[in-house]
């Protein structure tokens, strides 16, 4: 099987990137790397030579092209079924696939306000409108999630839908938006994943400095 390429942004600042890359890190998926920086005002023209929407992540496979996360997420599920990507379970996947997919399309206040920084100190900022009830929610699905599987994954072992969920981690982390014991428990779990460690070891290794912007 030809080994897939991920294109990814700086690893400091990139959600969308984090996602599929500690999705097919912590499943132990054999891939090469590239990584193209956020160092052009109007957008690296790098990216846009290799992605059709001018963004990473993007998975080359031989021929074929994978852009947005949850996408490239899905086809690694394909591609390599034994990795534990989404849940065996068929009622698990459909939870599993219903609640990525939800946060791909929604928390846009959370987003906004608190973009991903790995490198950021931690400390509190002035709370806009909506983000605590985006704050609410996504606690919600963890604490459903983790009663009915058992933990410390969202599903019990890791998955898939651990990392689309890694950058609210991020956020919930350096922004200090949390205090609820189970929200806290299930951060720590993620951030000891080695595949956790050694992005966030990358990103602050980063010389890279870009305003922050969801990227």
């Amino acid at each position: 099987m030809n080994r897939p390429t991920l294109y990814i942004g700086n690893k400091n600042y990139s959600s969308w990137s984090f996602r599929p890359w500690m999705a097919l890190t912590g499943a132990g998926v054999d891939f090469e790397e590239i990584l193209i920086p956020f160092d052009y005002p109007g957008g690296n023209p790098d990216i846009k030579a290799i992605s059709p929407t001018g963004r990473v992540p993007l998975l080359q496979h031989g021929g074929l092209r994978i852009w947005e996360s949850l996408a490239i997420i899905e086809y690694a599920a394909e591609l390599y079924p034994d990795a534990g990507l989404l849940p065996a379970d068929r009622a698990d996947r459909a939870l599993a696939r219903s609640v990525s997919m939800e946060m791909l399309s929604s928390f846009r206040a959370l987003r906004n306000a608190c973009p991903m920084n790995i490198r950021r100190p931690r400390g509190k900022i002035a709370l806009p409108e909506g983000i605590e009830a985006d704050i609410g929610r996504i606690e919600a699905i963890w604490r459903d999630l983790l009663q009915k599987s058992g933990g410390p994954f969202l599903f019990g072992a890791f998955s898939g839908v651990d990392a689309m969920f890694a950058p609210v981690v991020n956020r919930f982390d350096v922004y200090d938006l949390v205090s609820q014991d189970d929200t806290l428990a299930y951060m720590k779990t993620m951030k000891a994943h080695p595949a956790w460690r050694k992005w966030e070891e990358a990103a602050r290794a980063e010389p890279w400095i870009v305003a922050e912007v969801e990227v």
